[in-house]
């Protein structure tokens, strides 16, 4: 049985499918943008519409494929997406993890994943869990049933109705860094003191390093 821990609970998507690159997550055509938001709308682009999308686009004029898991009903409020091996594969575009966040994802869940999605995924917040092939297949098959999951981040464990369904390996400081909701930029606002220390006595050595006047 689950303890008290929990750090998400929601309806998940069983995308089942193997090696789901960043280009599928999100088109090249999409990255001009250097802004964290705005992508949701074109996540899983070519899958999710039957015409070619572009930035600036209309989305409400677009031709909806609804044989595509994302537009069918029953999953339109889910938060956890479920798929297999090697997701986010392909190039290193940290936009990737930028749409899945701004369409609502908060967790992903698969097989394996590709290293540099991988730590994408923890320097923007989203929690990426790697289990077993049997385990994801579960998954998938409670997903479709639309069982809620239950994700224990202190404890490492997966849970559908309080049974325990998966244990999870994660980094002790990259789980940390998901619990106190702190990014690359928070986690170094973190040690800010220390910083304005190292500036002060660094000023006091090389005056001229930070000295504002034009020469």
């Amino acid at each position: 049985m689950k303890n008290t821990s929990t750090y998400h609970k929601g309806q998940a998507v069983p995308l089942n499918r193997d090696n789901i690159d960043t280009d599928q997550i999100i088109p090249k055509q999409f990255l001009k943008s250097i802004k964290k938001s705005g992508f949701g709308p074109n996540l899983f682009d070519a899958w999710r519409y039957e015409d070619e999308g572009y930035p600036g686009q209309d989305i409400s004029n677009r031709k909806i494929n609804k044989e595509f898991i994302l537009n069918q009903e029953k999953f339109i409020n889910s938060d956890i997406l479920i798929s297999k091996k090697n997701f986010g594969c392909g190039s290193s575009r940290e936009h990737a993890v930028w749409s899945l966040m701004d369409f609502g994802f908060k967790v992903v869940i698969a097989e394996s994943f590709a290293d540099i999605f991988y730590n994408n995924c923890f320097n923007n917040g989203l929690l990426p869990i790697a289990i077993s092939e049997h385990e994801i297949s579960t998954l998938l098959d409670l997903s479709n049933k639309r069982k809620e999951i239950e994700i224990d981040l202190q404890n490492q464990i997966i849970f559908v109705e309080d049974n325990e369904i998966a244990h999870f390996e994660i980094d002790p400081f990259r789980k940390k860094c998901i619990l106190e909701g702190l990014d690359e930029i928070g986690l170094s606002l973190t040690h800010s003191s220390e910083i304005k220390e190292f500036e002060r006595k660094h000023s006091l050595k090389s005056p001229w390093i930070f000295n504002k006047e034009s020469d």
